[in-house]
């Protein structure tokens, strides 16, 4: 009897090449049943760098489609903290540290592939979807992506991740550039009847020079029959993190020199950001097999990553001073641009410095899912899935002060190129808060954020098996999902006029200071030991003075909400004849949106509109509901050739699809009545849909041995970028002096659907030395851009990794290098800006003290990397946008395991 071959029976082979007897496969190897396979390997268990390799490799050679995997070795002989660690090694992948315009911080936190924007990569948990959540109050209410934060998602709940880089039609559509499928531990399938897990230790981190517990635990129980399981497992990681930094943070500004238009750097920021991390949750699964051929799962799994942060910002202001009768002189102009110069003279203030604590920020995500599998004959088996899942950011208070300071005192600045930060001064007292200009400048911060992200589904599989010929099995199967994105609140405090809050004299006078190696880490000459109040004062400061009015400063220009109800149904032939084997299929996708978004006048566009909603102090304003829906067809196909018992060649071609971004789809629409200008979402935008084309060839040389090539091609239709179109807006002076509504035509900057395309080639190798040894080596190349040769957004032209460890019986040690080179990262304000290119090195030892007790001590950002921006236009070229330094991080944990 013909049976089809899964990830499973790609499990076995794997756990024969772990026991040493696939030196080779022979052709009785070939006739082994995969029951048979079953039955003699149930008790194997796969620990260790080198067997966890070994299976990889031996999953990925098997499957039909082209796939990355990373099974789960004994936690802690990887260098890796949470699971976007773990992938940035493999080739075609790209990690970033941040989701908006924050820049980046120590933890990898979302996954992209071959070149593209996290946003089309779709992230899985055992094949659905999962919500998320943001921490960061922009990537919250302002670039709200489709990408998953996976500061959320623990290296400890995984058994193994599979990224797909070509489609199935089985696949969950979302991925455009292909799926990253995180699989978490069943009870049925441990080795023994009772397991045991846990790790005891601590992280410290060296820029807060601070050290603080980290604990993980699993204990399964199952049956002598295997008929039913429980797994609970639980986690809890506290963590301080510092980020040390420059920032050009109102970009630059222009003015006139001798009759020539220049440009010069607006606020050059000293920035210290603190944070407290703390992330818990757990997962608990229940499997039952009530009969032989029935299986039953309830898994849910919850995670919650508390961090409150404190941002202060203390810069020198250039464009105040100037307005204030200051007087540039330009000691040196390049490119148009003052990259050395001094203001003097003139009343006004010359620094601003803004402190803002977020007490209470945070992200959760969970789900719970119920599963069943029916195998009903030997040829049919029948699955069905109903889930939920939740994801929260939220931002309940933002404590800010704004303040001028350094009145008349005098500026300079002299800039080093895009690859080091800039020397500046700034006259007077930064050390205190004596240099408080008197009036304070504003206080300003959103309030009561809380965004939701949450689906429900339910989906329906089945497999019918073929016993003869060339078609071995047929997959079917139908999803429904109701998905929905929203931020329903929002208040912006500003001053409350009826208090004294422009009177210096009602602010503390005690203080605390930057850290005295401030400047040395972040290089540059600039100033030092600057005050800062602490969050407890900011919080004293803003409830006395700040007006937080639920009505009067709710602030329309960040609520958004949007649902979407996605209908899918798939088939897809599996087929083997001879020394090929594949798939091909076909998946059916209908979406119905309903986008709701906010607008200063009525938006012919939407198919509702409720207003005008007057009491916000920010204006009158419309709420709008665009209604739409489209379908697809999205064929794929796979085709594998077996050359030989070590060579494979791989093609691939298929059609993947992405939603839109939320805050592309839902931006709130501003429209200038004087001007007839505005910015905005674009509710009208279509999904992307990429042609993929895929080949690779593949030379499994020994059972932990790979050398393998392959080229990759994304043709991208409604890429998203930025453009201009005009729409028509309700002119709401117009119609007030017609006495009658009159519609007005507005040239309004938004998101629009362009083209774009990404051809790349990626080579790996991975060496097997001897019994104990090993190397690793990949590399990749894409060549991306958008219409008009616009850049694409995450697209590194050079990404590699390189690593090599060593493990025997007692000992292990890991070391990794991972580099990836400059990408287009996003818009901030309204600057276009790039994050240079940057390498990390990681490295991981252990000793395994007894047969159930190990010590591990991972060593995290050990070069010390510092992220590096620039902003580029075709005006000025390139110039320096921020800089920020992590610091290092070491984790030393004691693990039990029984």
């Amino acid at each position: 009897m013909s049976h089809r071959k899964t990830l499973l029976a790609a499990s076995i082979i794997a756990s024969l090449c772990i026991g040493g007897t696939l030196q080779a496969q022979d052709a009785n190897q070939n006739t082994t049943t995969h029951k048979e396979k079953v039955k003699q390997l149930a008790a194997i268990t796969v620990t260790g760098i080198r067997d966890s390799e070994a299976e990889s490799l031996a999953l990925k050679k098997d499957a039909n489609s082209h796939v990355e995997i990373v099974t789960a070795e004994d936690i802690g002989k990887l260098p890796a903290k949470n699971v976007a660690d773990t992938l940035q090694r493999l080739p075609g992948v790209n990690i970033s540290s941040s989701s908006a315009s924050e820049g980046g911080f120590d933890e990898s936190d979302r996954v992209s592939l071959r070149g593209t924007a996290p946003s089309l990569t779709q992230t899985l948990v055992n094949g659905h979807t999962i919500g998320t959540g943001d921490w960061f109050v922009l990537s919250q209410v302002q670039t709200v992506g489709r990408s998953v934060s996976y500061s959320l998602l623990p290296s400890e709940v995984v058994s193994e991740v599979v990224v797909h880089k070509t489609s199935e039609a089985s696949i969950v559509e979302g991925g455009a550039a292909g799926s990253v499928d995180i699989i978490t531990r069943k009870p049925l399938e441990f080795a023994k009847p009772v397991t045991a897990e846990a790790s005891i230790g601590a992280v410290y981190s060296d820029l807060p020079s601070d050290t603080k517990p980290q604990f993980s635990g699993l204990f399964n129980w199952k049956n002598d029959a295997n008929t039913m399981g429980v797994m609970v497992q639980g986690f809890y990681e506290k963590r301080s993190l510092q980020r040390n930094g420059q920032e050009v943070v109102g970009g630059y500004g222009t003015t006139t020199v001798n009759g020539q238009t220049v440009y010069y750097p607006n606020e050059i920021g000293a920035v210290l950001f603190t944070q407290q991390r703390e992330r818990k949750g757990g997962v608990i699964d229940f499997e039952v097999k009530p009969t032989d051929n029935l299986t039953l799962d309830l898994s849910g799994f919850y995670s919650k990553l508390k961090a409150d942060n404190y941002n202060r910002n203390y810069m020198m202001w250039a464009s105040n001073a100037l307005a204030n009768g200051g007087v540039l002189t330009a000691n040196s102009i390049q490119n148009n641009v003052v990259t050395s110069g001094s203001i003097a003279g003139g009343t006004g203030a010359y620094g601003v410095y803004d402190q803002i604590s977020r007490p209470g920020a945070a992200s959760e995500s969970k789900y719970l899912t119920l599963d069943a599998d029916w195998r009903v004959t030997d040829h049919l088996d029948l699955k069905g899935q109903v889930g939920t899942t939740r994801g929260t950011g939220q931002s309940p208070t933002q404590d800010v002060i704004e303040l001028g300071t350094a009145v008349g005192a005098g500026s300079s600045w002299n800039m080093n190129g895009i690859g080091k930060p800039i020397d500046w001064t700034l006259g007077g007292d930064n050390s205190s808060p004596s240099g408080i200009y008197p009036q304070a400048g504003w206080i300003f911060g959103g309030q009561g954020i809380k965004v939701k992200d949450k689906e429900d589904w339910a989906q329906f599989d089945g497999e019918l098996d073929f016993d003869d010929g060339a078609l071995t099995s047929l997959q079917f199967g139908a999803r429904y999902a109701k998905h929905e994105r929203s931020n329903p609140f929002e208040v912006a405090q500003g001053p409350n006029w009826a208090s004294d809050w422009q009177n210096p004299a009602a602010y503390p006078t005690d203080h605390q200071n930057y850290p005295g190696d401030f400047n040395s880490t972040v290089g540059g000459s600039f100033p030092t030991d600057i005050w800062y109040y602490t969050p407890g004062q900011l919080a004293q400061i803003d409830a006395k003075f700040a007006n937080r009015d639920p009505v009067g400063r709710f602030y329309f220009n960040d609520i958004y909400k949007v649902q979407e109800k996605d209908t899918a149904a798939y088939a897809q032939l599996n087929f083997e004849s001879g020394i090929a084997s594949g798939n091909v299929g076909v998946r059916y996708v209908k979406t119905k949106e309903d986008i709701g978004y906010t607008s200063t006048a009525p938006d012919a566009l939407a198919s509702t509109v409720t207003g005008p909603i007057t009491g916000s102090a920010f204006g009158d304003y419309y709420w709008n509901t665009y209604r739409h829906s489209y379908s697809k067809f999205l064929p794929s196909a796979n085709l594998k050739f077996n050359l030989d018992d070590q060579w494979v060649a791989r093609f691939a071609a298929s059609q993947t699809m992405t939603r839109p971004d939320y805050s592309a789809l839902a931006g709130s629409v501003s429209a200038d009545d004087l001007t007839h200008t505005g910015s905005g979402g674009n509710p009208q935008l279509r999904p992307l849909i990429s042609t993929n084309f895929d080949a690779a060839v593949e030379w499994y040389f020994a059972p932990r041995g790979l050398l393998s090539a392959g080229v990759y091609a994304m043709n991208l239709k409604d890429y998203i970028n930025f453009g201009n179109e005009v729409r028509s807006f309700k002119d709401m002076q117009a119609s007030q002096t017609a006495g009658h509504d009159v519609y007005s035509d507005y040239l309004i900057s938004v998101p629009k659907n362009v083209n774009g395309q990404v051809r790349g080639v990626e080579l790996n190798y991975i060496q097997p030395i001897g019994d104990n040894f090993g190397v690793q080596a990949n590399y990749t190349y894409a060549d991306g851009h958008a219409s008009g040769n616009k850049p694409l957004q995450g697209t590194s032209k050079n990404t590699y990794n390189v690593s090599g460890y060593f493990e025997n019986k007692r000992f292990n040690a890991r070391i990794s290098y991972t580099y990836r080179s400059q990408f287009y990262a996003g818009v901030s304000r309204t600057d276009t800006y790039f994050q240079q290119g940057i390498g990390n090195l990681a490295a991981s030892f252990g000793v395994q003290l007894t047969d159930y007790m190990s010590l591990s001590l991972d060593a995290m950002n050990l070069n010390n990397p510092k992220l590096k921006y620039f902003t580029k236009n075709d005006v000025y070229g390139k110039q320096p946008y921020a800089f920020y330094v992590n610091g290092r991080q070491y984790y030393l944990n004691l693990r039990f395991k029984l």
